[in-house]
């Protein structure tokens, strides 16, 4: 095992003890914040899986998402005696069919006509979620109640906001862990190449075209399973959660975390959450504010928090020294 991969393991062993302790000394709000927290994360990991790994600019992500919490939603209103089990099944499995369908013919081009075909795909679900009033609520939304989690052997009041922030840190944190396998696989090193070199891929026999797809639906099922937790996690959803906006929300996250790191995008989340929650107690016009961060991020630090993190690293006392020694100096 490699040092670096030994250091990944460590530092993800870490975070979840620490996930694991913090409801311990977290008051109800602060916790309700990290479980939001939590199902962002995994929203941006799987937005940044098409924008930082496979170069696919998306401003449609939030179909898949929105997708997966009406799914629950719905399935939990009109399906009686439906586990929770059951319903994130649902959520996830329709999501993946979702995604791959649509992945069809989407993926058939791309640059510019790819970002601007999944802004027209995300509005066409908008606007079934906004007309098909009986089933989604339209403007009113639909309010459920999380369902106990039946184990076989005990169940869980999910009820309880404790309760449900370990499971959403367990499914969750599981999906983020098997996002981040994935980009150690053939598969992951696959898309990151094709990004650099389509053309090259192609020649050495690669099918480059069923690759994105499947890359296309995987990223598409990731979301769906966050928008689940989502809706489950605030027993509300509203066409709110399938709108260009949410799309937005979740590409600032992933450029403020920054695209070149797996991680980066958990950073951006995590940032996101909390400055939005103290810049709307403080003021109405926050998203102004957070616009003006996403523009001041892009223009002097393309590379997100996490090239500030790295500039900050090489300033410690011997990093420089270490990096020549290993042969990185003036690598990215």
């Amino acid at each position: 095992m490699t040092n670096s991969k030994r250091s990944s393991y460590l530092s993800i062993a870490a975070l979840f003890v620490i996930g694991v302790c913090l409801p311990l000394v977290l008051k109800k709000y602060q916790l309700n914040m990290l479980t939001e927290i939590v199902v962002f994360s995994l929203y941006a990991v799987s937005y940044n899986l098409l924008l930082g790994y496979a170069g696919l600019l998306s401003f449609g992500h939030a179909m898949f998402f929105g997708t997966g919490a009406f799914t629950v939603a719905v399935s939990l209103i009109h399906i009686q005696g439906l586990s929770l089990w059951g319903a994130l099944f649902l959520a996830v499995a329709i999501t993946t069919v979702t995604g791959f369908v649509s992945g069809l013919f989407l993926l058939r081009h791309k640059g510019a006509y790819f970002a601007l075909l999944t802004l027209a795909f995300n509005s066409i679900f908008y606007a079934i979620a906004t007309k098909w009033h009986s089933i989604t609520g339209g403007d009113d939304g639909l309010s459920i109640k999380r369902p106990a989690l039946d184990l076989g052997f005990a169940v869980i009041n999910m009820s309880d906001r404790v309760n449900f922030y370990y499971l959403t840190l367990f499914l969750v944190g599981a999906a983020i862990l098997f996002c981040w396998y994935f980009t150690q696989t053939a598969m992951g090193e696959t898309v990151l190449l094709m990004r650099e070199n389509e053309e090259r891929m192609k020649f050495l026999g690669y099918n480059t075209r069923i690759s994105r797809l499947i890359l296309f639906t995987f990223t598409g099922a990731v979301a769906g399973l966050a928008g689940a937790f989502y809706t489950l996690h605030f027993q509300f959803v509203s066409i709110s959660a399938i709108s260009v906006d949410m799309t937005t929300t979740v590409l600032l996250m992933t450029f403020v975390g920054g695209t070149g790191t797996f991680w980066g995008p958990i950073l951006g989340a995590f940032c996101y959450i909390i400055l939005q929650n103290y810049l709307s107690d403080v003021t109405d016009r926050w998203p102004l504010i957070m616009g003006l961060i996403f523009v001041a991020m892009v223009m002097f630090v393309p590379g997100g928090l996490s090239q500030v993190i790295h500039w900050a690293r090489g300033l410690l006392p011997g990093r420089k020294g270490e990096r020549k020694a290993a042969g990185l100096e003036g690598r990215v």
